[in-house]
């Protein structure tokens, strides 16, 4: 028997990303010194990604997906950019890093949503979330987003925790 939670989970996931998405380019021009960097560590985003989707696609037993593996990495990775809010020389290598990590990751997941059966529902449920979200945060002018960003890292850690419980408790 599958909980309602953990089929709704990946839908969080999806439009958590999107949501969350703004406040981490905010983050991260912030860490860019030029735009060049800018655009170079979004490229490091992209060529991750599609190295994410590439390893989950080449699976043999997509079954064995460990995907609250997945959702703790990203979460962890939104922390650590909540964490890292202050200015030193090393923050570009760290973003880069974190590029890559969140690259793979997202890639890796969205790999393994689309092989799920809810994902049609979800897809349709996305686009509705994402925009009641982003008109009710408009009206929120007070929150930084490193506490935005923050409190996703928190969200993905809780879904991996749900995820994990919801595994053992069907073995």
């Amino acid at each position: 028997m599958k909980r309602k939670w953990n089929r709704l989970i990946p839908l969080i996931i999806t439009v958590g990303q999107v949501v969350v998405f703004p406040y981490y380019v905010i983050w991260l021009k912030g860490v860019s010194l030029t735009f060049t960097l800018f655009a170079w560590l979004f490229a490091t985003h992209s060529f991750s990604a599609a190295w994410g989707y590439r390893t989950f696609q080449t699976k043999k037993n997509k079954q064995k997906s460990h995907i609250s593996f997945v959702y703790f990495g990203m979460g962890c990775a939104y922390l650590v950019v909540g964490q890292f809010n202050i200015e030193m020389d090393l923050l570009p290598y760290i973003a880069l890093i974190l590029q890559v990590l969140l690259g793979f990751l997202q890639g890796y997941f969205r790999a393994w949503h689309v092989e799920q059966d809810s994902y049609h529902l979800h897809a349709v449920n996305h686009y509705i979330l994402v925009g009641w979200i982003m008109i009710s945060l408009s009206f929120i002018k007070i929150i930084s987003p490193v506490v935005i960003i923050s409190m996703f890292g928190w969200l993905l850690c809780g879904c991996g925790l749900l995820k994990m419980l919801g595994k053992n408790v069907s073995n």
